[in-house]
């Protein structure tokens, strides 16, 4: 049974930093693209970041670009987002996702399964 598992969110200041954690168990991920969303209140799920397979290929929403650096490790079965310059509007709940093929896309639909989110607060 696949399960991934966030960690890492919490309350931080207007450009302050976190880095979120997933990790993932119940299969073998090193194959498989992965990715971040973020949800805010009263907001539709939105992508945040993408990493290929190998690790080599990524993508970032215009929001986050240059801000947000998404990285995994395959011998940890975990994917990781570390974020910087954090605003107000980044506050969300932040989920992991994976995809079972090498590449990513940027739609929540074709990911295959979820973490239960984690939640990140920037106050001003």
């Amino acid at each position: 049974q696949v399960q991934l598992v966030e960690s890492g969110g919490g309350l931080v200041q207007a450009g302050g930093s976190l880095r979120l954690s997933c990790a993932a168990s119940g299969g073998t991920f090193s194959n498989y693209a992965m990715a971040w969303f973020r949800q805010a209140p009263g907001k539709e799920r939105e992508f945040v970041a993408a990493i290929n397979w190998s690790g080599h290929s990524t993508y970032y929403a215009d929001s986050v670009k240059g801000r947000y650096l998404i990285s995994r490790d395959n011998a940890k079965n975990a994917v990781y987002l570390q974020m910087n310059s954090l605003k107000p509007e980044d506050t969300a709940v932040y989920y992991c996702a994976v995809r079972s093929t090498y590449t990513w896309t940027v739609r929540a639909r074709d990911y295959d399964y979820w973490g239960q989110g984690t939640q990140v607060t920037v106050s001003s």
